[in-house]
């Protein structure tokens, strides 16, 4: 039994070696024959292994799954999934389909060696049939390998693949709690999983985006990634080798304000050379700490959120982040192209403020050195000053001495860009005040918001707008 009263890895390898109903193939390339290995060790393994088998050469690979360019892919993944499932289930299904609910699993991994030394990473899955004679459903999640010893990296994705096998069978009726379960015996420190995908008739009604805020919600990642078209991705599925522009905001709504920054920020961001001419990848951020600071927002609420940015055509990125700094971090592990991080005045001068840094024992100088250490750039939106009505742009606005002098540097090296050609007659607008507008049922709400996430809203009566609700 585990720390936290789970099954360990051998009593789960031994659960579905006595089930009795659970039949199918495990194969493994690249972080040897781990998971098939829990359960002979368990016992019993002959009532759930019909067949293992590591497939290296990739000659031999590709013979039995295709060829591909990338062995350490959702594809080949994919792949070998589809070639192990027909073949278990066409082979013996006509004389055992009455009594087996039939799987099978895969993983191809890259871990550790000694010429490569380091933390691996990998794709794993499993397709199972939830109950006898059913269409297969599946589980997928690809994998970070954090042990810098190879022997550690395989130790732990064996562990992996037994909670997932057990969890497909055994918790596919609680999402939540089968995303927990991945890392029964594990810690975060060994094993981080950033991304996950359920799909099939065990999985009907469920919808992935939320399967990626669990991720982040219970520690499994620091950040998880979805298209527009609300498909769940591992971060360099979409981000390799290409420019990156990033907003980090709540979206609670999604403002004129937003839409005007975001756009102005894209224009001088193709002007940046290794941007010029290509296709940068628009990138809506909200993080943990925006969502937890809401007591009344739901699942329901981030989801409305999700639903206007993809209707916006913005992929969207879910994190733990908090210093830009490590947002820049994530993104350079999956790109090595420029990225632009869009933002409003105030979130600069905070950046620049000594005392918003209390983690880095090298305070402002530390945190401005690990955000522009790579290929960043800030663009940053001008705002109305409050007490004079006046405009202040991230060339003129008041920073604390001596700060003011990192930031004319930042600016002559163009580290830091003033957005230019911005509406000047939206900068009074603000994500609290159109809120509240709405939710009190003042009509000017709706000339604060695009007219397409106006109209999301009013659909799906959204972030607590009624129809019957008008103002006094």
């Amino acid at each position: 039994m585990s720390a936290n009263g789970a099954l360990g890895t051998r009593q789960k390898a031994l659960a579905l070696n006595l089930d009795g109903t659970t039949y199918g193939t495990l194969a493994e390339i690249g972080g040897g024959q781990e998971v098939a290995r829990w359960f002979f060790a368990a016992g019993g393994a002959a009532g759930t292994v019909a067949k293992t088998v590591s497939a290296y050469d990739m000659a031999v690979s590709d013979a039995h799954y295709g060829p591909t360019k990338r062995y350490v892919s959702r594809q080949r993944l994919e792949a070998m999934l589809d070639h192990e499932f027909a073949q278990v289930r066409d082979l013996l299904a006509p004389g055992r389909g009455d009594a087996k609910r039939f799987f099978a699993f895969a993983d191809t991994v890259a871990t550790g060696g000694h010429k490569n030394p380091g933390p691996g990473h990998g794709w794993v899955g499993v397709r199972f049939q939830a109950r006898l004679h059913e269409e297969p459903s599946e589980v997928i999640v690809h994998a970070h390998l954090l042990d810098l010893a190879p022997a550690g990296q395989q130790e732990a994705l064996g562990v992996l693949g037994v909670n997932l096998i057990h969890a497909a069978f055994f918790l596919r009726d609680d999402p939540a709690d089968l995303t927990a379960a991945l890392i029964d015996d594990l810690s975060r420190e060994r094993v981080e999983v950033d991304m996950i995908k359920l799909s099939g008739p065990a999985f009907a009604g469920v919808d992935n985006r939320l399967q990626a805020l669990q991720l982040v919600e219970q520690g499994l990642t620091d950040a998880a990634m979805f298209t527009a078209g609300g498909e769940v991705v591992q971060a360099s599925e979409v981000l390799y080798k290409r420019p990156a522009l990033v907003k980090r905001c709540t979206f609670r709504p999604f403002t004129k304000l937003t839409a005007d920054l975001l756009d102005r920020a894209r224009e001088q961001f193709l002007d940046v050379p290794g941007v010029r001419g290509g296709r940068p990848v628009v990138l809506a951020e909200m993080t943990l700490r925006s969502l937890d600071s809401q007591p009344d927002v739901g699942h329901g609420d981030f989801l409305a959120r999700a639903d206007i940015l993809g209707a916006l055509g913005f992929d969207v990125l879910i994190s733990r982040f908090e210093p830009f700094h490590e947002l820049a971090e994530y993104l350079a592990r999956s790109t090595d192209a420029p990225v632009g991080i869009a933002v409003e005045l105030p979130a600069l001068q905070q950046f620049l403020d000594e005392g918003s840094h209390p983690a880095l024992p090298g305070g402002v100088l530390e945190a401005v050195g690990r955000l522009f250490k790579r290929s960043v750039t800030v663009y940053a939106y001008p705002t109305r000053d409050p007490a004079t009505g006046g405009i202040q742009t991230a060339g003129d606005s008041p920073v604390s001495p001596p700060w003011h002098h990192l930031r004319e540097l930042l600016l002559d090296l163009g580290r830091v860009v003033p957005i230019r050609d911005y509406d000047e007659s939206l900068l009074s607008i603000s994500t609290h005040d159109v809120l509240a507008r709405l939710q009190r049922g003042d009509p000017s709400w709706e000339e604060m918001v695009p007219a397409a996430v106006a109209a999301t809203i009013k659909t799906g009566h959204l972030f607590g707008w009624r129809p019957d609700r008008t103002s006094s």
